[in-house]
């Protein structure tokens, strides 16, 4: 097997060769290659120290020397370079007490996670998989290097990767590791929220964020997302809904662009549903004010889960509005364009889409061609160049002081009403029309708002 090596890895290996080290490609690089795969960057392992290692190239940062990685600089790229290790004990489920160096690229593969994850290569010597790597790939199945049990004690994180992993590379998971997994789900406990963010994030936003229900099999969104539990534990009897909200939610998920804001406001949308369940008297069931309920819960879950404060702001956003089923009329438009924002809307578009494949097929159509028609207005509105904030209107703050009103609130509650005039007709956004229409109008203006 050949596997086209990128020129800074071709230099990085070809130098520790000529200084009489042996080196090699490691990991999701070489896995990726395999799968014809574009590797998201390329990591190198080594038998040199991470002092030999330093001697060897001019240019390095010492990014976690502790464990024997050191950051090579071949012009404007940078590539890991580590030293053969073994760990010793992790105590913390996350990492070694101890590392210890070898000289042994077989004790160095043994202490990776997965088999797929720990082949090797270089030019000379083609591939080196001890650990059934390539068998693995090829019967499409996330398997653990030597024992389950020992590589998730290590690190307790490997449990939520091999969902992620299965997801991305639509892989099953070898029977020995899921039952691994399901007896240690309880360790992800132990894990920082952030890294349990990114390993979910990856997964969610994979070509099967539907695998999430692999991670609820084995007890793991019990300890991660336990609002996702409770969906799942919630049936939908209703003429609209085929699945329990939990089901819906991975469904719907399926049929939304791979965007992180997009598929997070997906998988929480009805969070909210379990708290509002209603029955009526024939049976079936209502969640009134749940998208109010959910955001609630989407924040507690994303604060828990240290996001970052502008997509919590999104996905708040696009969870409180995902039922906003708007008519086709140009002014209710204009209007959810400005409460819901430009950047947003056509997310908020892809949520109700989506939400709407989730569902039953019960008035699937009518509600597809709601949406289309109002993508077309949308569209239309914005090519025209409707006024849908404050910067867009013909008069600012300035033309106000020129009036004479004295700077402070007034201004804003005058422009605001300005506004919400021309939100329902674009044709006064003029200042020939705005600046009289604000001074007649003044007084009730600023005593009403």
């Amino acid at each position: 097997m050949k596997i086209k090596l990128p020129a800074t890895v071709k230099i990085i290996l070809d130098s520790l060769h000529a200084h009489g080290f042996e080196a090699y490609a490691v990991g999701g690089c070489v896995r990726d290659s395999i799968l014809n795969r574009e590797p998201d960057d390329w990591d190198i392992t080594t038998s040199a120290l991470p002092h030999q290692i330093k001697q060897v190239f001019q240019r390095t940062v010492d990014t976690g020397i502790a464990h024997g990685t050191v950051t090579v600089l071949v012009g404007s790229r940078a590539c890991e370079v580590t030293t053969y290790r073994i760990d010793g004990a992790y105590s913390d489920s996350r990492h070694p007490d101890s590392v210890t160096f070898t000289s042994k690229l077989g004790e160095d593969l043994l202490r990776r996670d997965f088999t797929i994850n720990a082949m090797a290569y270089n030019e000379e010597e083609g591939l080196i998989d001890l650990y059934g790597g390539m068998r693995d790939l090829q019967r499409k199945k996330i398997c653990c290097v030597g024992n389950a049990s020992d590589r998730f004690r290590e690190d307790a994180l490997r449990i939520l990767r091999a969902v992620r992993f299965s997801a991305q590379l639509h892989f099953g998971i070898d029977r020995l590791t899921a039952l691994a997994m399901m007896d240690q789900a309880s360790n992800l406990q132990h894990i920082s929220a952030e890294r349990i963010c990114s390993e979910l994030v990856k997964l969610i936003c994979s070509d099967h964020p539907e695998y999430l229900r692999v991670a609820y099999e084995a007890g793991i969104t019990r300890v991660i997302l336990p609002e996702f539990d409770a969906m799942m534990q919630t049936p939908q009897n209703s003429p609209y809904h085929i699945y329990n909200v939990g089901d819906h939610t991975l469904t719907a998920m399926q049929h939304t662009r791979k965007d992180k804001v997009v598929r997070l406001a997906m998988l929480l949308h009805d969070a909210g549903k379990p708290s509002c369940k209603r029955m009526d008297t024939y049976g079936y069931d209502h969640f009134p004010d749940h998208a109010e309920a959910g955001v609630k819960i989407a924040d507690d879950t994303m604060r828990r889960l240290k996001l970052d404060n502008d997509t919590m702001h999104k996905v708040r956003t696009l969870i409180l509005y995902h039922d906003w089923w708007m008519k086709a009329d140009e002014k209710e438009i204009r209007r959810a364009l400005h409460t819901v924002g430009k950047e947003l809307f056509p997310f908020l578009l892809d949520i109700q889409q989506a939400d709407t494949m989730g569902k039953s097929e019960y008035r699937r159509d009518e509600r597809l061609r709601r949406i289309a028609q109002v993508a077309r207005y949308a569209a239309d509105i914005l090519k025209r160049g409707d006024a849908i904030d404050l910067k867009d209107l013909a008069i600012g703050g300035d033309d106000l002081l020129a009036m004479g009103i004295p700077a402070g609130a007034e201004i804003g509650k005058l422009l605001s009403a300005a506004l919400d005039l021309v939100l329902d007709d674009p044709a006064k956004n003029t200042r020939e029309y705005l600046l009289p229409y604000l001074k007649n109008h003044r007084n009730v203006i600023v005593n009403d708002l």
